[in-house]
């Protein structure tokens, strides 16, 4: 394996592009996939969310079965490419189906069987890309810095693809077809499918070139099912890396729950029409330029860990304010001039901070890598990953679950309409909403503060990994 070349921005870009399509995805499970099958559709809002559930539990077995494959991969496409371009056909075909369901042809259980099925494939399609994709980070670069602004543009590309999907929908699909249509949603999914296959395959392509300077796997000498299983759990024992997991996956679950409910709040509880709706969107792509910028000069001035809790403590309060105002009586009401103005900047604040904390977390992650290689001799890259791409999807297993369990229980009407459902029904969906944010949100700030990786820590880390390299090296040319 040659030294890696410095990282130049034709190789940034290229990086960060490829997970538009993962925000394609991502934003359709976790914004319109509910609240199509349950209000469009007709599917009970606990069996949509449990279909997804599942999915999410199919997740928990394959994202670290694909990161251990990809990590242990021999080929002359390296560890990761071959995942990456075996991926870009299933990925568009099962998303296309997953929004064109054969309605006419389907019970209410058909339905569901049906949604699981597609869930469950469009979740492991992605794992395929997605994991592999991110992983490449760790091997361009151990830089401290440079991880975080190759992740910064990571998150933007994977926003900026889910807000412009998110955009069509409000303010062409929708306003051209209908809130409650299914053409609506079917326009959706094709021009998504279109998307994540552009992206995945250009990126793919793009860091082809990158193939002879990345790492390549050691030798096992052990190939025995009880042997890896071990290597996993050792490897994933890591402390740091429990600390991270765990911060994440109720960050992630807070997210979902937002999501999830984020239609159901824009519609019913605000009452903002699509073309409204549409502005908030097209707003957020500032909070995707503004966090890709931000995060970098933060994590520059001050340790990751001490970013995080930063970000994560204003969050824990700022993201659910406007509703627990609203519950008080002491927020503008649907009529006011002043509530879409209050919301838009809101809203682009609060997602400027979650993106940011994404982009800090995963570099984190990034960082365990060399942490877990001092102590194991392995670089897993892909293990450590699928942790994150795991803990991102709970946003739409756990969140959606969460959501239609909670839809049922307050009795939310199917195919309802703006301004006719009943108001303690709002209430009691803004009353859900804002106090389980705050709860999820608080203990991911109370996880993340057992991590304990420094700038210090990481360059230490680096140098003795290094060190040793070269006396194999030179160990290896003295016994030729």
């Amino acid at each position: 394996m040659s030294r890696p070349p410095p990282i130049r921005a034709p190789i940034r870009w290229l990086y960060g592009f490829g997970s538009v399509a993962y925000g394609v995805k991502d934003n359709g499970f976790s914004y319109f996939l509910m609240f199509y099958y349950n209000q469009v559709l007709g599917l009970p809002g606990s069996l949509a969310g449990t279909a997804i559930l599942i999915a999410m539990v199919f997740d928990a077995i394959s994202d670290p079965l694909v990161g251990y494959w990809s990590d242990n991969t021999h080929s002359r496409l390296g560890r990761r490419h071959p995942f990456m371009y075996a991926s870009a056909l299933p990925v568009a075909f099962v998303y296309f189906l997953l929004w064109n369901p054969p309605v006419e042809h389907l019970s209410q259980f058909g339905l569901f069987v049906y949604l699981t099925i597609s869930a469950v494939l469009i979740r492991f399609f992605i794992t395929l890309y997605e994991i592999p994709s991110t992983s490449i980070v760790a091997e361009l670069t151990d830089d401290y810095d440079e991880r975080t602004r190759l992740l910064s543009l990571r998150y933007m590309f994977g926003w900026v693809g889910g807000l412009t999907m998110a955009f069509l929908m409000w303010r062409v699909f929708m306003v051209q077809f209908g809130i409650n249509a299914p053409t609506t949603f079917e326009t959706y999914g094709i021009v998504g499918t279109a998307f994540m296959l552009i992206a995945i395959v250009a990126s793919a392509g793009g860091l082809h070139g990158q193939i002879p300077h990345l790492k390549k796997p050691p030798v096992r000498q052990n190939h025995r099912v009880g042997q890896v299983v071990e290597d996993v759990r050792t490897t994933l024992s890591n402390k740091n890396f429990l600390a991270l997991f765990v911060a994440g996956l109720f960050a992630a679950i807070g997210a979902g729950v937002s999501t999830n409910f984020n239609t159901y709040i824009n519609t019913h509880f605000w009452e903002f029409t699509p073309e409204q709706v549409s502005w908030i969107v097209l707003s957020l792509f500032v909070s995707a330029v503004l966090a890709a910028n931000l995060a970098p000069r933060i994590t520059a001035r001050f340790d990751k860990k001490a970013s995080a809790i930063g970000i994560y403590g204003i969050s824990i309060v700022y993201g659910a304010l406007p509703v627990l105002l609203r519950l008080a009586g002491w927020f503008p009401d649907n009529h006011s001039p002043w509530l879409f103005p209050i919301m838009l900047f809101h809203q682009v604040t609060e997602v400027t901070f979650i993106i940011m904390f994404g982009i800090v977390q995963s570099s984190m992650l990034a960082d365990i890598v060399e942490h877990s290689e001092l102590s194991t001799g392995r670089r897993e890259e892909g293990l450590f990953f699928a942790a994150r791409t795991f803990a991102a999807k709970a946003t739409s297993g756990i969140g959606a679950f969460f959501a239609g369990i909670a839809l049922d229980l307050i009795s939310f009407p199917r195919g309802a309409t703006p301004g006719s459902v009943d108001p303690e029904v709002i209430f009691n969906l803004g009353l859900i909403y804002g106090p389980s944010l705050m709860v999820l949100y608080f203990l991911a700030l109370l996880s993340i503060t057992f991590y304990q990786i420094t700038r210090r820590g990481h360059g230490d880390n680096v140098r003795v990994l290094s060190q040793r390299e070269i006396g194999d090296s030179y160990g290896f040319e003295k016994n030729r």
